[in-house]
């Protein structure tokens, strides 16, 4: 199978305008997100998909590889499709999440391992999730939570605390979500075809719109212990983080 990582990249994010640009220890966030992916070994290709001049220049003045989306769009997975759309010889494709900078080799690769054998024939989409265990972390609504089944597949992704724990005494797993997913192509292709749902435009989380239409998403638990960059104060722990390797 021909694996490849896109990295949507938009500038005007809603939280934190131009974090893609912010300085993480002397490097952007989306270029450290490009090199991390990059130096996974485990894609055939890594690519920038952005609708930003400025966005594109970093990523090529650095030697790396982005592509100016043309069209405005809704979510990154609507953006990367764009960039499918021409790729007919691609099987499987990760959207890694463009605040993502410390993006690891090991989640990457169990990420693909769902795809693999007979049952991963009836694999279309997956995506990453850790467990959360700060009772801060969990009732924040920057920290999207997900629910299973018992064969990992997701119930439901919220910003709110889900499952909301009535009875204080049930011994309840909390899991978030990480904002790496892996398409077939043609599953991909089929969601940008597919209108923006009403769970997903009142949670702002672009994967509900897989559920609303009954697509299963596999979830795949890691110890990844990364920073997203939604925030000021992400980008702050961040530099801890890399001050503390």
């Amino acid at each position: 199978m021909k694996k490849i990582a896109l990295i949507p990249a938009r500038y005007a994010a809603t939280r934190f305008p131009g974090k893609m640009l912010a300085m993480l220890a002397g490097q952007s966030v989306i270029w450290r997100t490009y090199e991390s992916t990059r130096n996974t070994g485990v894609f055939d290709e890594v690519m920038v998909v952005t609708d930003s001049e400025v966005i594109y220049n970093e990523i090529v003045r650095n030697g790396g590889k982005a592509v100016m989306s043309k069209r405005e769009h809704e979510s990154g997975s609507d953006r990367i499709a764009e960039a499918v759309e021409t790729m007919e010889d691609v099987d499987i494709v990760v959207n890694v999440q463009g605040d993502t900078p410390f993006t690891q080799k090991e989640p990457l690769e169990k990420l693909l391992q769902v795809f693999e054998g007979e049952a991963g024939k009836q694999v279309q989409v997956a995506s990453l999730m850790q467990v959360l265990k700060d009772w801060k972390d969990i009732e924040d609504p920057n920290f999207v939570k997900v629910a299973v089944d018992k064969d990992f597949n997701a119930l439901f992704f919220s910003r709110s605390v889900i499952p909301y724990p009535r009875d204080k005494a049930v011994q309840t797993t909390y899991y978030e979500h990480i904002g790496i997913y892996a398409f077939r192509r043609k599953a991909l292709l089929q969601f940008t075809k597919t209108p923006m749902s009403p769970l997903e435009a009142a949670e702002k989380i672009e994967c509900l719109r897989y559920l609303e239409n009954g697509i299963p998403m596999k979830m795949v638990v890691t110890d990844y212990m990364g920073v997203e960059i939604d925030t000021p104060e992400d980008l702050e722990r961040a530099s801890r983080l890399l001050e503390h390797k």
